[in-house]
C-alpha cells in the first residue's frame, strides 16, 4: 500500500505539472538526476532524512501502544536545547564523555516532555492528542524565551558548544561527501531504528506495549499495567524525538537555533504512516521525504513551482490513510464472512 500510495501521488503530481505546461517525465528525471547525480546530493538526502528517522520512530512507537504522539515537534525542540546546553555547560569534559552526555541530555529532555502527556493520560484520562498539541506551543515558547535570554548578541541561537562535543561529518570518513552536512548522527538514527525494533518485538516490555496498543482491556485483564505502558511509551517516544538535536546541534551548526525544525516533528507523522509504523519502513519513508525535500530546487529550476513537493507529500499521506482504512474494512468483512461460515457449519 505505501508503494501504491507513492505511485498514485506521482501520477497526481504529473497532472499538476502538465497543468503548468511541463513534461512530468522530464521534471521527475531532473529531480532524480540533481539529487542522486552526485555524492553531495546523496549526502543532502541522508542529512535531511536523519531527523525524520528520529521523529518517525517517535510517532511509530506511540502508535504501537495505541497512542497518537503529535508532540514530537516540542519534544525535539526541548531535546535540542538540552543538547546544546550540555555542550556548553559540560565543556570541560573530554570528547568521549561529553558527546554521550549531550546525547543523553537531549534524550532525557525530550523523554520527560513526552512522559508528561503520557502521565496525564494514564492518571486522569486526558487525551494525548490535546496534551501534545498544547505542549508543542509551550515547548516552542519556552525555548524561544530561553534563547532570547542567552542569545549571542542579536542572534537567535545559543552559544556555540565545545569543540569536543562536535561529532564528525561523514566526509571525514568518505571524502566524496565533501561539503555535505551529513554526519555520524545518521548512524545513531539507524541504531535507534534497530533499538526500537528490538524493543518492540524482542523484549517483554515491547510485547506489553504492543498488547496495550491492540487491546488495552485485554492487556489489563492479562495483568499488564496499561498506565505504566502509556507513560513508558510516551516517554520513550519523546526521547527519540529529543535525539533530533544530535544531527543539528552536534553534527551541523554547533548551537541551538530558533526555527531550525521547519516542521520535522509533524513530518514524522507522515513518515510513520508511510512506513507502516515499522523501523525498516520508517527509514525508507524518511529517505523518500528527504529526496523530495532536496529535489525541490531541481523542480523549481524546471519552471514548476517548488510547492509541488508539498503537494506530493500531502497526496502520499492522503493515499496512505485512505488505503489503510479501505484495507482494514476489507479485513473486517473477511472476518465477518469467516465467522458466519463457522456459525453455519456448526
Amino acid at each position: 500500500m505505501p508503494f501504491a500510495a507513492v505511485l498514485a501521488s506521482l501520477a497526481v503530481g504529473a497532472i499538476f505539472i502538465m497543468a503548468v505546461g511541463r513534461n512530468p517525465v522530464q521534471v521527475y528525471w531532473a529531480m532524480l538526476a540533481d539529487t542522486f547525480g552526485s555524492m553531495y546530493g546523496v549526502g543532502q538526502v541522508l542529512f535531511k532524512a536523519t531527523p525524520l528517522i528520529f521523529t518517525g520512530l517517535s510517532v511509530a512507537l506511540a502508535f504501537r501502544t495505541g497512542l497518537f504522539n503529535i508532540g514530537a515537534e516540542g519534544q525535539l525542540y526541548l531535546g535540542s536545547l538540552a543538547t546544546a546546553w550540555a555542550g556548553v555547560a559540560l565543556s570541560g569534559l573530554p570528547a568521549f564523555l561529553l558527546v554521550p552526555a549531550c546525547v543523553l541530555a537531549g534524550f532525557l529532555a525530550g523523554g520527560i516532555w513526552g512522559a508528561i502527556p503520557g502521565l496525564l493520560k494514564a492518571k486522569l484520562g486526558v487525551h494525548e492528542v490535546i496534551n501534545t498539541i498544547m505542549m508543542n506551543f509551550i515547548a516552542l515558547a519556552l525555548c524561544n524565551y530561553v534563547v532570547q535570554i542567552i542569545a549571542v548578541s542579536e542572534t537567535v541561537h545559543t552559544n556555540p558548544i565545545a569543540a569536543a562535543a562536535r561529532i564528525p561529518r561523514l566526509s571525514a570518513l568518505m571524502p566524496s561527501f565533501a561539503a555535505s552536512p551529513v554526519n555520524l548522527s545518521l548512524l545513531l538514527a539507524l541504531a535507534a531504528g534497530v533499538g526500537v525494533w528490538w524493543l518492540l518485538w524482542k523484549t517483554p516490555l515491547g510485547y506489553e506495549l504492543r498488547a496495550v496498543g491492540l487491546n488495552p482491556h485485554a492487556a489489563r485483564y492479562a495483568g499488564i499495567s496499561v498506565e505504566f505502558s502509556t507513560v513508558a511509551s510516551m516517554g520513550l517516544a519523546g526521547g527519540l524525538a529529543g535525539l533530533t538535536g544530535v544531527n543539528f546541534v552536534l553534527g551541523y551548526k554547533g548551537y541551538f537555533e530558533q526555527g531550525f525544525s521547519e516542521g520535522i516533528g509533524f513530518m514524522g507523522i507522515a513518515v510513520a504512516l508511510l512506513g507502516r509504523n515499522h523501523p525498516a519502513g520508517i527509514v525508507l519513508a524518511a529517505l523518500l521525504f528527504g529526496t523530495l525535500s532536496e529535489g525541490r530546487l531541481a523542480i523549481n529550476a524546471t519552471g514548476v513551482p517548488k510547492e509541488l513537493v508539498e503537494i506530493l507529500q500531502a497526496i502520499i499521506i492522503i493515499f496512505v490513510v485512505v488505503s489503510s482504512t479501505v484495507f482494514e474494512e476489507y479485513l473486517v468483512r473477511l472476518r465477518r464472512r469467516d465467522d458466519l461460515q463457522v456459525a453455519q457449519a456448526a
